[in-house]
């Protein structure tokens, strides 16, 4: 029995979910629906030079935020503005709803994938979740994510180069000073020698950057040279 077979199978006895609008996708066999197509509000320019924000003046290079805060990676992007996605992510993360990375990488190769090859990244690295998170969850939704978009782009994925070590408060809870205190240690690093040289991080949403500088902050010490990240969405900032 091939994995094609198998794929089919098991889209009709469990039917593949609309990353929209959640119901079994229409057409049979799709990733998201026909009438969904054009419901996520795709990031375009101009944004941020550094974290890839949508920036409000077209003749700004960078979002406030950026202006402010000196971020420890090099440059990121993401693929939608968090409010026409908000739901669907909220599914993925702590609904089961896996099967939506499919789409999502699709989307992130159309859109995202030449910025993405020109980084020349030698792995992606998913943003890592606590153990006790993923014993409760079943799964890291960046690890996920990061995989499906691997697949798509013939990069392989690093998920034991970094390491979540201690348990934080959820984010969206905190204010920026709070959440860089939150962050403090939270990482480890599993390997004393680290190969790699150009790393692209994994995640499903960028706010304020915290998660993402923290670990910057540990890759940088362990060799790492260039820092990029990929998220699915992006917030407005502060």
């Amino acid at each position: 029995m091939n994995n094609t077979f198998l794929g089919i199978l098991t889209d009709l006895i469990y039917p593949r979910r609309c990353p929209v609008c959640d119901r079994a996708v229409s057409p049979f066999g799709s990733l998201v629906c026909e009438t969904c197509k054009e419901a996520f509000e795709y990031v375009k320019e101009p944004y941020c030079m550094k974290c890839g924000k949508k920036l409000e003046e077209e003749e700004a290079e960078y979002c406030h935020d950026c202006l402010r805060h000196r971020h420890l990676f090099d440059r990121g992007r993401a693929l939608c503005s968090y409010r026409s996605i908000s739901d669907s992510i909220y599914r993925f993360k702590y609904k089961g709803r896996q099967e939506y990375a499919a789409y999502y990488a699709a989307c992130m190769e159309q859109s995202l994938g030449n910025w993405i090859r020109r980084c020349r990244p030698d792995a992606l690295v998913p943003v890592p979740i606590h153990t006790s998170k993923r014993r409760v969850r079943g799964y890291n939704q960046a690890e996920v994510l990061a995989k499906e978009l691997g697949k798509r782009l013939g990069i392989p994925v690093e998920t034991n180069l970094i390491k979540r070590v201690r348990k934080t408060v959820p984010m969206k809870e905190l204010s920026v000073y709070n959440r860089q205190n939150n962050l403090k240690r939270a990482f480890k690093i599993c390997h004393n020698d680290v190969k790699l040289s150009t790393i692209i991080i994994i995640d499903d949403i960028y706010t304020t950057g915290s998660t993402i500088d923290t670990m910057s902050y540990e890759l940088r010490k362990a060799g790492v040279k260039r820092i990029y990240f990929v998220t699915l969405a992006i917030g407005n900032g502060l």
